[in-house]
């Protein structure tokens, strides 16, 4: 029930998602959330395949207005929160301060050149990339999707475990302290079965799946260093614009999969 109960606290912080279900604000709760990051990335992909199906098999759009919803579906259930840490933190990043100042700027809630443009680029790539697989879909393309956010989802878990905490208070603060040791042990038990099932019935996916994994696994390496670098730690900001990035990246790294012969 406590893992229910975390899921629900998932859903309600990092989704639009309304859930009338108030779920008590604890460390017990708040670890177990950290625990089920996956399984919100894996309902986030539900979300967006299933659309993505409907749109194109039971309707006439065109492939470019199916793309729009899919790109426009994956805001809308989040409701903008990554993406108003990834303006925050381009307002931040670009000012090209120390991390004091640059954390500081981040605290305003005025919107900056730097972070208009960014999120301009960020998001006309990710239709870019999502048009053009949408114009080149297959079944095995399917579970592909569905992995972006669930290894979003565990980039995030992971950066916000591994990195430390650039201020004492904050979202991220609160989440990285009812952390425990074993609050990641469950990330590859997720990835073992999920990835096996999808590789069972579509192994078609193989080097996507490897790409996939390898990807994930370079950005988690350098993000923890730059964010360090940069910003002095995690925020919750910090960890908004990572989830961004990473899944962005996931949706390049599926884009250029037909491009490299691996598809």
């Amino acid at each position: 029930m406590k893992t229910i109960k975390a899921l629900i606290m998932c859903i309600q912080f990092f989704t639009s998602i309304p859930v009338p279900y108030e779920v008590p604000m604890d460390r017990e709760h708040m670890e177990r959330a950290i625990r089920v990051f996956p399984i919100l990335g894996i309902l986030q992909g539900i979300i967006y395949i299933f659309i993505t199906f409907a749109l194109l098999e039971w309707t006439p759009l065109s492939t470019v207005a199916v793309a729009f919803f899919l790109w426009l579906s994956w805001i809308i259930v989040t409701g903008g929160l990554h993406l108003d840490g990834w303006m925050d933190v381009s307002d931040g990043y670009f000012s090209f301060r120390n991390p004091e100042k640059r954390l500081e700027i981040m605290k305003d809630s005025r919107i900056g050149a730097f972070g208009v443009l960014s999120v301009l680029v960020l998001l006309s790539a990710r239709f870019l990339f999502i048009y053009e697989t949408i114009s080149r879909m297959s079944l095995w393309t399917y579970p592909l999707i569905l992995l972006i956010p669930f290894f979003g989802k565990i980039m995030m878990g992971v950066l916000l475990i591994k990195v430390k905490s650039a201020k004492a208070d904050g979202l991220g603060a609160m989440f990285q302290q009812a952390a425990s040791k074993g609050t990641l042990w469950g990330y590859p038990v997720y990835l073992i079965v999920l990835l096996g099932m999808i590789l069972f019935i579509w192994p078609e996916s193989f080097w996507g799946l490897v790409s996939f994994i390898i990807g994930s696994s370079l950005f988690i390496l350098i993000a923890r260093k730059k964010i360090i670098r940069w910003f002095g730690g995690i925020t919750g900001d910090v960890l908004g614009a990572a989830v961004e990035g990473g899944e962005t990246l996931l949706w390049l790294i599926l884009w250029l999969l037909p491009y490299v012969g691996m598809a």
